[in-house]
């Protein structure tokens, strides 16, 4: 799964948005590429709790 995260704009957001992911799923493989503003994420846990997880965190995010 691969989500614009539009307000993710520094190192310190990055690490937010992988700890709201691995929040949700220890196990998740998280790859972000700061300069698109896009997360992928390979996780068994349901999309509706990743993006969920981001929104609390304040990073809200739509799949791309």
């Amino acid at each position: 799964m691969t989500y614009q995260i539009q307000n993710m704009t520094c190192g310190g957001c990055v690490r937010h948005v992988t700890e709201a992911i691995k929040g949700v799923d220890p196990e998740a493989t998280v790859t972000v590429d700061l300069h698109q503003r896009t997360a992928e994420v390979e996780s068994k846990a349901p999309e509706t709790e990743i993006l969920r997880a981001l929104e609390e965190e304040g990073y809200p995010a739509k799949k791309v």
